[in-house]
């Protein structure tokens, strides 16, 4: 598409003082409506639930909307012919769109996440197999905190697309372990030694009830204990349970089963195998 600016300078030599004075009154009119425009709006943004990063936004756009607004009428008003210049803008639109065509989908994923508020800033996620502590949900990225304090940046429109697991969202949340034990010990006993290793522990909650069953039969019984306990009190509570069963189990003379290998030699092998053990 090609915009003729052949006849700009003829526009712009159609400038008069009677059509000047009239411009720079709409001027100056319009920058203080704009600025009294975009002050009500930031203090009716902090008034409301709206999130903070968005607020910039928001007001980033409206800036330009009004700014363009202006420039049309007080173009209009000098008498300038502006239909050249909404082709430019267009066309200058148009190609802008399509260089920074991820930059834009990323901004719009952005308003989106804000908008929708999947997780905020604080939460621990996982997203698309990245987990760590949210730092900044900005327009292009998303800033995460690993574990190990390394930063993570996640493009937003790969989030937006990307399976998110909130963990820190829900105030509660279930504790799961698999404790083995030997075959020779009755059940009981395990369970009775695996209730009193979650009970010693305060920050189990007793709604939902622990839960400790027998779960499976492999080379030794398993049982599946799940607690539940606030948010914040995970890991500890899942360290501290794992540091008491060895405890509570030798108190019930509860055997943990540990990984084995019966080797059986028959013939030559099992004899040398025999005079090998005897000379040692």
């Amino acid at each position: 598409m090609n915009v003729n600016l052949e006849g700009l300078p003829a526009m712009l030599q159609q400038v008069t003082l009677a059509s000047l004075l009239p411009a720079l009154l709409y001027l100056v009119c319009g920058l203080v409506i704009i600025r009294f425009v975009m002050s009500a709006l930031s203090r009716a943004l902090k008034r409301s639930a709206i999130d903070k990063t968005l607020h910039r936004f928001i007001l980033t756009i409206l800036r330009i909307v009004l700014y363009f607004v202006l420039f049309m009428t007080v173009a209009g008003a000098l008498g300038i012919q502006i239909t050249s210049f909404v082709a430019l803008l267009s066309v200058a639109g148009l190609a802008i769109s399509l260089s920074l065509q991820n930059v834009l989908s990323s901004a719009s994923c952005g308003v989106m996440l804000l908008s929708v508020k999947p997780f905020k800033v604080g939460d621990y996620v996982e997203i698309g197999g990245v987990g760590g502590t949210v730092r900044e949900i900005g327009f292009m990225h998303t800033k995460l905190a690993a574990p190990d304090n390394k930063i993570i940046y996640v493009p937003n429109n790969e989030v937006s697309t990307s399976k998110i697991i909130n963990y820190t969202q829900e105030g509660k949340r279930r504790v799961d372990f698999v404790f083995t034990a030997d075959y020779a010990c009755p059940q009981e006993d395990v369970k009775r030694a695996l209730r009193e290793a979650v009970a010693k522990f305060p920050k189990v909650l007793d709604d939902p009830a622990p839960f400790i069953r027998v779960s499976g039969y492999k080379e030794a019984v398993e049982y599946t204990v799940r607690v539940w306990c606030n948010t914040e009190d995970y890991w500890e509570l899942y360290s501290d349970i794992i540091e008491a069963v060895p405890e509570a189990y030798a108190a019930h003379g509860v055997e943990m089963n540990y990984p084995y290998l019966n080797v059986l030699l028959r013939g030559d092998g099992a004899e040398k195998a025999e005079k090998i053990i005897k000379s040692e």
